[in-house]
């Protein structure tokens, strides 16, 4: 709910801390009403199980077992989803980031600083390769020469030919590297939601129970 907020009341800060993503300002405007209305649903629905606790009410308790398994099955179907899916992932990024390469990169302050950061960092060039900047504004600019990440031979300057003999690897495939590597830690906080989730099913039924054996 927190970062529903802010993304809705200061959109721009957050915006610039994306970069190459801010062309999809409306998009995000988007998401933080869909966190606060996110947030704000999970704390009414604390509100439930514990009136419905408190007051020992069966459908209360009914109702709170429904929402959380429609809740638990909603998140099973999107991880599904996802990994059937994640061969889209590399065409969805591209969409969105060889924009920013081909017409803000050089020009826009953010967009350039957030790439170089980028491409420091994972030793990396561009979203592919060199070739994502070949015709780019950034290229036209400068008289044909890259980005001085893109070559390893040469630290003054850096032609087509010579990003093409050094042959640097995209930033895709080391992000997707980075993933791989926490896909564990992520793989445990999914498990640890849906365990939690399994425990507020079974103690509203275990209730439940509990009140349909002290009624009869």
């Amino acid at each position: 709910m927190a970062m529903g907020i802010w993304v809705t009341v200061d959109g721009s800060s957050f915006l610039h801390l994306l970069g190459p993503f801010s062309g999809q300002a409306m998009q995000f405007v988007n998401v933080g009403f869909f966190c606060i209305a996110i947030g704000a649903m999970l704390v009414l629905l604390g509100l439930l199980g514990w009136c419905a606790a408190h007051k020992e009410n069966k459908c209360l308790l009914l109702l709170f077992f429904c929402i959380i398994l429609i809740i638990f099955i909603a998140e099973v179907a999107a991880g599904v989803v996802a990994l059937a899916y994640s061969s889209f992932a590399e065409g969805i990024l591209q969409a969105w980031a060889m924009p920013a390469l081909k017409e803000q990169y050089g020009s826009d302050p953010v967009v350039t600083k957030i790439w170089n950061t980028t491409m420091t960092e994972l030793d990396c060039c561009g979203f592919s390769n060199y070739t994502d900047f070949l015709d780019s504004k950034y290229e036209q600019a400068n008289g044909g020469i890259l980005p001085l990440n893109c070559c390893r031979f040469n630290s003054s300057t850096c032609s087509p030919r010579e990003a093409l003999k050094s042959n640097v690897e995209g930033c895709f495939e080391h992000i997707l590297e980075i993933l791989k590597d926490h896909a564990n830690t992520v793989g445990g906080i999914a498990a640890g939601i849906a365990i939690l989730e399994i425990a507020a099913m079974g103690v509203s039924m275990f209730l439940y129970c509990h009140l349909e054996k002290k009624l009869s």
